[in-house]
């Protein structure tokens, strides 16, 4: 079986090929059962923040022309209180397996490979919501995705101007100044990237991009920001007591989920508003299967005006696709 640590995840799986995989897979399907996702009460002791524990299993099975299946399950630990300690919030690990006779094939760090593949699901919505032109990137948090995030949404919209809002000014700046030495070699052009000290509502209204990644409970972007043609990205908050967004901006955008099942039942972003009746259900537009098998539309040819809102929680699929790309690769 073989064993690959974060680095060689990292080293073997290519942004817009992730992106491809991801959207053959959506296309094409796979099983996906639900996940069993579980509230750890506490595990710190008593004030200590709620930790939750995921796992995450998906299959493809055998094709026609001979192609094995794959089975895959990834196990989740999410800690909010590991920022206190200097430790990440999210660790994860990866077990892929032969579909055909279930050996163990590789055991992937987990953590790497949710980031890459929760980028590149952004990304792959950002082909079929933003707009083509869009050259002005917002990234709103500074934890372990925002670089990911930034770097795939400039390798599918022409990015110009990135700018990174933080609580901690000083985690802002940091990443800027990381991310102005090592994006312009990644995309191969020049960027302006900085970080965003003024109003967090000016900066969102200039964005064509606003992308989200926290793990905020209150919103950090407000419907009355949002203007004409922008494209809303929301990763974090995927818990139904969480949310990024206030009620006026699902009311004014155009929405879209990476999957509905999830979405709808863990996104706080969509449970909060529909509970209490300020949108309903079939607001949501279509999920990432219906947007890449054409059975419903994105943002039109031509189409400046729409706000799309895109919510994604996370599917197994997502984890298998590129569970299956990197130990191709590696």
């Amino acid at each position: 079986m073989k064993v690959l640590s974060g680095p060689e995840v990292d080293q073997a799986l290519d942004d817009l090929a992730l992106v491809d995989r991801l959207e053959t897979l959506f296309r094409t399907g796979c099983e996906m059962p639900t996940r069993h996702h579980h509230t750890i009460v506490g595990p710190n002791g008593p004030g200590s923040a709620d930790a939750t524990l995921l796992l995450m299993p998906a299959w493809t099975r055998s094709r026609a022309d001979g192609a094995s299946g794959r089975i895959g399950m990834k196990l989740v630990t999410v800690f909010p209180d590991n920022g206190k300690r200097s430790l990440p919030s999210i660790y994860g690990e990866y077990l892929l397996l032969d579909g055909a006779t279930g050996a163990p094939l590789a055991m992937l760090d987990g953590t790497v490979l949710t980031k890459r593949r929760t980028a590149c699901a952004s990304g792959l919505a950002s082909r079929y919501l933003s707009r083509p032109d869009a050259s002005s990137l917002l990234m709103i948090g500074t934890g372990a995705l925002a670089p990911h995030l930034i770097r795939v949404h400039a390798k599918i919209r022409p990015i110009a101007e990135v700018a990174i809002w933080g609580r901690d000014r000083a985690k802002a700046e940091s990443l800027a100044a990381e991310l102005a030495v090592s994006l312009p070699r990644d995309l191969g052009r020049p960027i302006d990237i900085r970080a965003e000290v003024g109003d967090r509502r000016a900066a969102v209204a200039r964005a064509d991009i606003v992308s989200c990644a926290t793990l905020s409970k209150t919103p950090l972007v407000e419907g009355e920001w949002l203007r004409e043609g922008q494209h809303v990205d929301l990763v974090g908050a995927f818990t139904p007591d969480s949310r990024e967004s206030d009620d006026r901006a699902v009311q004014r955008a155009r929405i879209y989920v990476d999957t509905r099942t999830g979405a709808l039942k863990e996104a706080g972003d969509l449970v909060m508003p529909i509970a209490s009746g300020v949108i309903r259900p079939d607001a949501v537009q279509a999920d990432l299967f219906q947007l890449v098998r054409g059975e419903q539309t994105g943002r039109l040819p031509g189409d400046r005006t729409s706000i799309t809102l895109f919510k994604s929680v996370g599917a197994a699929l997502e984890d298998l696709a590129a569970a299956e790309l990197a130990f191709g690769t590696a």
